[in-house]
């Protein structure tokens, strides 16, 4: 990404591309050589990923079904997931 381009906002971010760049992010703070100024920068980008991350997963939980089964073992239904 060059300076002048702009990274997506990221509340229009997939899990997946949310979470690789989360990744990136992680392994640059972790190598130690990044300038202060940008390591706030990026850090803060960070937060905002994780937090994306967060809000899919929490929804996706909510979406989750459990199977029923009857006495014989065999599927009878859904139910919503217990909280």
């Amino acid at each position: 990404m060059n300076e002048q381009q702009k990274p997506a906002d990221p509340s229009t971010l997939s899990f997946e591309h949310a979470l690789k760049e989360l990744e990136g992010i992680v392994d640059r703070l972790e190598r130690g050589d990044v300038e202060l100024e940008e390591s706030i920068t990026i850090y803060e980008r960070g937060e905002a990923l994780r937090n994306r991350c967060d809000a899919l997963l929490k929804s996706a939980e909510m979406k989750i079904e459990k199977i029923k089964a009857g006495r014989d073992g065999q599927a009878t239904g859904t139910e919503a997931l217990d909280d």
